[in-house]
């Protein structure tokens, strides 16, 4: 191609078909070879299986799952797990699938070509084929899945591997599924022991509290009120008994002196003047009785007894005065009197009353000092009971839930136990592949076949660039930087030796030149 100028369409046409073998021959060629290069790698043939996710038999309203793990993260763990030695070398062993110390490259081989990945299937339990379920409304019920692939050169070892690592990936999990129900439960029964004994912890730290400050609490405000209104009503009824007591005792002595110095009077004395001289004082005793009490009152029947013997008395002074000898003797015999000795026991027994309410009225008083003092509680008190019941709540609170929370541990782990949970189950068994899943020589073929023509069309775009041919006059134009003037026929033996007018009237007459690609026949100049 001559210096670079600007292409047209023409131009491009005209690339195209001198160019469209080197293209072709690479383009048919590659193919070929990446049919024949894809013979050179190992195959590898693919075996599948499905496991599928069998939910819990029992109902989750009633039981709850103890592992509620992502189903794609504990798939994750189970990939993790499944290509441990410890797991891989017993399954080698098992199937007999390596010599003596080759067990270490297959279980290299295994970890590189075994892939476990969750899915959704169709497929129901038990069956070979994918089916469908279709639930009333039309809606397919899928179920999640564990698709495991390996491969391997030998299709035979795939799939003995895949059904191998299937059953071990369903062991397993039901053994991860225990463990995590027995850890879970022997977790909740060691917190529910720790919050048991924080929980006892504070009830006794309230019970304590309870002792030291009895009566103090904020719960005991309204009984303390209750409880000091009750101590004032007695004190003010044993108060008003003592005021009693002491009025009655005074009276009472009262009448016992005027009753001495009446029998006093009478011993000393037997003449009837003095007997009547008290005769008429307790005749005015009884006149200012009888202002105040009624005749049924104590005293006024006491003062009349007294007036009647007073009088009794004055008579037998007076009878006695006709026998001298009899009224010696009388005097002689006289004690004292009966009511003086009533006198006596009533002032001890009013005694006995101002000495019974001075004491009850100093240990009421007492109380009320003590309630009172009860009642006006310190802020100090109070908040420390604030605190300590708030932390006896948490404690309670934080016992009950870990308590239910250990009680729904053991009905899973007991449900795990008995196989009634989430199980994975076969749900199609590993495949004998075959043909091979790598190399796919359809694949290699298309590679070979884009990179040929990738190559063609490299090679023709450097050939093309690499060409400096004239092959038209505006290629001409260019190269030499003129005007064209004229265009001369190719002189040779295929050349056409008649005349052509160039459209001007002018006739073109030969030239040698070089044969041009649009004009086999020409030379343009």
């Amino acid at each position: 191609m001559a210096e670079a100028r600007e292409l047209t369409m023409d131009d491009y046409l005209a690339i195209v078909r001198r160019r469209l073998r080197v293209v072709l021959i690479p383009l048919l060629i590659a193919p070929i070879g990446g049919f024949l290069i894809s013979y050179v790698f190992t195959p590898k043939y693919t075996s599948h299986a499905v496991i599928l996710v069998e939910g819990q038999k029992v109902p989750s309203a009633f039981v709850q799952p103890v592992i509620t793990a992502d189903f794609a993260t504990r798939v994750e763990a189970l990939s993790a797990e499944m290509v441990s030695t410890t797991k891989l070398r017993p399954m080698i062993a098992g199937l007999d699938l390596a010599k003596p110390g080759e067990e270490g490259k297959l279980i290299d081989d295994i970890r590189s070509n075994l892939q476990l990945s969750p899915g959704i299937s169709s497929m129901a339990p038990g069956a070979t084929t994918p089916t469908t379920k279709k639930k009333p409304s039309g809606v397919d019920e899928s179920i999640p899945s564990v698709n495991v692939d390996y491969s391997d050169s030998s299709p035979d070892r795939a799939q003995r591997i895949c059904n191998a690592m299937a059953q071990l990936i369903i062991n397993e999990n039901l053994r991860n599924r225990a463990d995590i129900a027995n850890q879970t439960t022997s977790f909740l029964t060691r917190e529910v022991s720790d919050a048991k004994q924080a929980l006892d912890d504070q009830d006794a730290k309230m019970a304590d509290f309870k002792k030291r400050y009895a009566g103090q609490l904020p719960g005991d405000l309204e009984n303390n009120m209750r409880v000091l209104t009750a101590l004032s009503s007695q004190l003010d009824t044993t108060t008003q008994s003592l005021n009693r007591a002491q009025q009655d005792k005074a009276y009472a002595e009262s009448m016992l002196s005027q009753q001495l110095a009446a029998w006093k009077n009478s011993q000393s004395s037997a003449n009837p003047q003095t007997l009547e001289q008290q005769l008429t004082l307790l005749q005015s005793q009884l006149l200012q009785l009888q202002a105040r009490y009624t005749d049924d009152y104590p005293d006024v029947i006491k003062t009349k007894a007294d007036i009647a013997k007073v009088q009794a008395r004055l008579d037998e002074i007076n009878k006695a005065s006709s026998n001298p000898s009899q009224a010696a003797t009388d005097k002689a015999s006289a004690n004292e009197p009966a009511d003086i000795r009533q006198l006596r026991l009533q002032i001890h027994q009013y005694q006995q009353v101002i000495d019974q309410s001075t004491s009850e009225q100093k240990r009421l008083q007492a109380s009320i000092n003590s309630y009172e003092a009860r009642t006006s509680m310190s802020p100090d008190i109070e908040e420390q009971w604030k605190v300590l019941s708030r932390d006896y709540d948490s404690a309670q609170k934080f016992y009950n839930d870990l308590l239910s929370k250990k009680s729904s541990a053991d009905l899973g782990t007991n449900m795990e136990t008995h196989q009634e949970g989430e199980q994975l189950i076969i749900g199609q068994s590993a495949n004998r592949p075959q043909t091979p899943a790598f190399p796919n020589r359809l694949f290699f073929m298309a590679g070979g076949l884009g990179a040929g023509l990738g190559l063609g069309v490299i090679i023709a775009i450097w050939l093309e660039f690499s060409d400096k041919s004239i092959r038209t006059e505006r290629d001409a134009a260019v190269a030499m930087d003129l005007p064209l003037l004229i265009s001369v026929p190719w002189v040779g033996d295929e050349a056409d030796m008649s005349f052509h007018g160039n459209g001007n009237g002018r006739a073109r007459r030969p030239f040698w030149g070089r044969k041009t690609e649009d004009h086999p026949h020409e030379v343009k100049v």
